[in-house]
Order: structure tokens, then C-alpha cells, then sequence
């Protein structure tokens, strides 16, 4: 049965590190446990809020409702032919110790989302991406409890309706469900993904070409870019990319010539965030211990002291200059509570 916690500190819970806490804490580590607290009075008087490992959230300040927290762990091959192989894993196994395993039999297909931060069952709920690679290519079913009826719900990865940094999960199920565990359908001959050049040129220069090594490769890539946050509370990207119509960024490149982007399905185009930020003059910039990260601007850090709200403060600022400058309003990818 699952114990709720009064009062407690959620200081390890979020990776910006902020001393903040919650009305009530409490931890699932099976179904049972999930159903058991959602018929509880405290579920039904308070509001709640499903955590993972923090790794995508802003506290700014207590939060005076009960924190769910699902651990429930666990992998396993469910199915395999000769192409592919399905594997099941608890929501609260760590991501990438998850890709490292899978990497490490052979499997193919999220390598590239390598040292992301959190927890497996956060995973489809942001639509993680990186490198060219989004958990949605290899996710071929979530189940999730009904937290008003205590029954499995299952998602096929066309109902999760998943888009850029987005999926059902942060919409019409959000706070009505809590993932239980998640179904990745991997490659046992995979192919490699190398579309972006600098993934491409590390990988040419090393002996083997199969997923550890990209794996290896893109845990380079990242520690060389973005700040651990163990060492310096962060959330990662801050803000999602924007993306704006073929006619607009025409026009934006009269008078940004220089201006990257990168095309999208759609026919729109997507125009790097941290380049933006960047030509506003926020890199490395400093307000206190809320920071814009000297190495990737779309990185906001706490240096040591910072609060939530002192953080938020300058997302907005560089909100409103990159609006002032370009006429694009960014749109936050960190989760603000």
C-alpha cells in the first residue's frame, strides 16, 4: 500500500534542483499501487501532479497538491520475428539505462535518443527528440490507468496523435492518466541515422558502425554541448524550436539572410531556437544565478541559488526580445508548475 508523505522535499525530484516541496508525496511501483491512491480522499481533494525524474519541469514554488511519482520497473521481450523485436518496460525505468540496454543486445532505434534525462514513461508524454530520431518511430503501444476509473487504458502509437514535442498525453489525457509501461517495437539489423553532419562525420571516424557506437558517439556529442545536471540544475532545451510558414521565413531572411533552418513535412520551416536566443545577445548571459548556458543558449541553468520564479524571469525575457527582433514567439518545451 502506498504511503503519502507530508510536506516533503522535492529537491531531488527535479533537475534545476530547486528547494521546493510538495502538500503530499507518494510512490507507485505497481498498478495496484495506482489504483490504490487514485481511490483514495487525497487523490480526489487535492490536485495532483504525475512526476518522473523532474528532468522537464520548473517549479515556481511549493506545490500545495500530491505528487504521484510511478516506479514501476521492468523490461522484458515481449514478441520478436526476424526484423524486429518488441520490448515492454515499466514507466519508471531510467531512459537511458533503457537505451543503453537495448543498445547493448543490438537493438536499434532509439540510440540516438542516448543520455536524454528521465524516465521511460515520461518518454512518449514529451514525444522526445533528438539527432534527427523522436521516440514515436519506435513506440508501438503505451497503457496507462484511467485515474477517474481505475481501468488499462491502451494507446497505439496513432492514438498517442503524436507531433513535435506534443502528444495526447499533454492534452485531452493529460493529469486523467498514468502510463504504466511502454511498448518499443526495435530493429535486430538496424540502419543507421545519420542525418545530421556532426553525428555523421564522428561516426565516419570510428572502426565500427553499429548502434553502441552511435550511441557512444551522441553521449560525446551531448556532454560536449549541454551541462550535466547533476553538476549544474538544468532541464535541458528550454524552449521548443519554432516552426513558421515558407512565406514568413521568406521574409525573414531579407533581412536575416544567414538565418538556418530546416525543412519540415509540412512545408514549413523550422528555425533553430538557440540561434535565435543567440543572435539577441543571451548566451552565457547571467541574471543572478539564473543563466542562459555559455555553451547552448537554449539551455537556462541554476548556478547555484537561483528560484523558480528567478528562472522563469528570464525565459520570459529572452521570450520577448527573440519577439521584438524576429516576430516569433517561442514556445516553452519545459513543463511550468
Amino acid at each position: 500500500m502506498p504511503e503519502i508523505l507530508h510536506n516533503h522535499s522535492l529537491r531531488e525530484l527535479n533537475s534545476f534542483h530547486l528547494d521546493v516541496r510538495a502538500k503530499g508525496y507518494c510512490e507507485c511501483r505497481s498498478v495496484r499501487d495506482i489504483r490504490e491512491i487514485i481511490s483514495r480522499d487525497e487523490f480526489r481533494d487535492l490536485e495532483t501532479l504525475i512526476l518522473g525524474e523532474g528532468s522537464n519541469i520548473l517549479f515556481t514554488g511549493d506545490f500545495g497538491g500530491l505528487v504521484i511519482r510511478p516506479l514501476i520497473l521492468g523490461r522484458e521481450i515481449i514478441r520478436e520475428d526476424r526484423n524486429s523485436v518488441w520490448i515492454r518496460a515499466g514507466a519508471g525505468e531510467n531512459w537511458d539505462e533503457f537505451v543503453a540496454w537495448t543498445t547493448a543486445w543490438g537493438f536499434g532505434g532509439i540510440e540516438n535518443l542516448s543520455l536524454i534525462p528521465g524516465s521511460v514513461g515520461s518518454g512518449p508524454i514529451q514525444n522526445i527528440g533528438a539527432y534527427g530520431a523522436e521516440v514515436r518511430d519506435s513506440i508501438e503501444e503505451v497503457e496507462a490507468i484511467d485515474t477517474l476509473t481505475g481501468q488499462k487504458l491502451t494507446f497505439t502509437n496513432e492514438a498517442c496523435r503524436f507531433g513535435y514535442r506534443d502528444s495526447i498525453f499533454k492534452r485531452e489525457w493529460q493529469n486523467k492518466c498514468i502510463i504504466s509501461t511502454v511498448t518499443l517495437r526495435l530493429d535486430k539489423r538496424p540502419k543507421l541515422n545519420m542525418g545530421y553532419p556532426l553525428v555523421a562525420e564522428k561516426m565516419a571516424a570510428r572502426k565500427t558502425q553499429d548502434v553502441e557506437s552511435m550511441r557512444q558517439v551522441i553521449i560525446g556529442i551531448r556532454r560536449s554541448r549541454l551541462p550535466d545536471p547533476a553538476e549544474l540544475g538544468n532541464a535541458g532545451s528550454f524552449f521548443k524550436n519554432p516552426v513558421v510558414p515558407e512565406e514568413q521565413f521568406r521574409q525573414l531572411t531579407t533581412e536575416h539572410p544567414v538565418m538556418p533552418s530546416y525543412p519540415t513535412q509540412a512545408g514549413s520551416r523550422k528555425i533553430p531556437a538557440a540561434w535565435l536566443i543567440e543572435q539577441c545577445g543571451w548566451k552565457g548571459k547571467r541574471s543572478g544565478d539564473a543563466g542562459c548556458y555559455e555553451k547552448q543558449p537554449l539551455v537556462l541553468v541554476n548556478h547555484g541559488s537561483a528560484s523558480g520564479r528567478d528562472i522563469l524571469e528570464l525565459a520570459t525575457g529572452i521570450e520577448d526580445e527573440v519577439y521584438t527582433k524576429f516576430g516569433i514567439r517561442l514556445e516553452k518545451e519545459v513543463n511550468v508548475i
